[in-house]
């Protein structure tokens, strides 16, 4: 009897946590669904105005830009986005994983300090001996594009006044719901693509897709669209790692309460099993009873 009460009670816990996680599903969908319609919304802008700063980096004559100057890196600043919360599956550990390789490796060649976006991100990092410069430990899923803003042009003025020569950005792309990728991107200085015609492409298409002449000169422009083209990577990489993480915090969750339905369903069977063969054991103690009565 004592194993059934504990049975009872057990399911009895499964269940309430099952609704607990059904209901922290249900946050996490509304949420994500807002997060992916602004992330989907401000793609075509985000993926639009890298090709457009380098079709003018390419068409420009000066070199005196601050932001498009390469150093030996010597210095260099990582920004690192996770999330606050964790029930979200692998999201954070596989990000820090990478990060933590990529920031032990060029440790070995440059001084390197961190800025770290997330909960998780602060509580990892404190326990190294990395310089931190900012950390947004806190609320970071409410970040404004204030806040995001301030953070974007201290790195640009980081940069300009020659006290870092890189700047790396470690975040989680969003997707699709089921696979967030990981991604690595240098920030600053800005990188040029330079176009070379491809095998089996004609050289008139090739030339078509050449800078065209700017006027005024691409100088001009530039100075004005790096800092906003800092500004809008930093917003984009937030955006997505939000989108990223909601998402896979809904899964998680969802994984949860499909798993505590399969633990609740075998309890039950345990229980069933435990109290058929209790009656199995009375019903035979009757009949024995009773022949033995009978006998008599």
């Amino acid at each position: 009897m004592p194993a059934l009460i504990d049975l009872r009670r057990r399911i009895k816990s499964v269940q309430n946590t099952q609704q607990i996680t059904q209901a922290m599903k249900t946050v996490s969908t509304a949420k994500f669904k807002k997060a992916q319609r602004s992330v989907l919304e401000a793609r075509p802008y985000w993926h639009t105005f890298p090709s457009f700063l380098h079709r003018a980096i390419l068409g420009r004559e000066g070199n005196s830009l601050p932001l498009l100057a390469e150093r030996e890196e010597q210095k260099a600043i990582v920004v690192v986005i996770t999330s606050d919360k964790g029930l979200c599956g692998a999201l954070n550990s596989n990000l820090l994983e990478r990060a933590e390789a990529f920031i032990a490796q060029k440790s070995q060649t440059c001084d390197l300090r961190l800025v770290l976006i997330g909960k998780k991100a602060a509580l990892f990092f404190k326990r190294f001996n990395y310089p931190i410069e900012e950390a947004y430990s806190e609320l970071s899923h409410s970040l404004t594009q204030e806040k995001l803003d301030r953070l974007a042009r201290f790195l640009i003025r980081e940069y300009t006044l020659l006290r870092t020569d890189a700047v790396y950005a470690v975040y989680n792309e969003f997707k699709s719901i089921l696979a967030p990728r990981i991604t690595l991107y240098k920030l600053l200085p800005v990188e040029v693509k330079k176009k070379e015609p491809v095998d089996g492409e004609r050289k008139e298409e090739w030339h078509a897709g050449l800078p065209p002449d700017w006027d005024p000169e691409a100088e001009r422009y530039l100075a004005t669209i790096l800092p906003l083209y800092i500004i809008n990577e930093i917003a984009h990489f937030f955006y997505e790692s939000v989108a990223a993480e909601h998402a896979a915090r809904m899964m998680a969750m969802e994984n949860a309460t499909k798993n505590a339905q399969d633990l609740i369903e075998d309890l039950t069977l345990g229980l069933n099993k435990i109290r058929q063969a209790s009656i199995t054991r009375e019903l035979l103690e009757i009949i024995t009873a009773v022949e033995a009565l009978a006998k008599k």
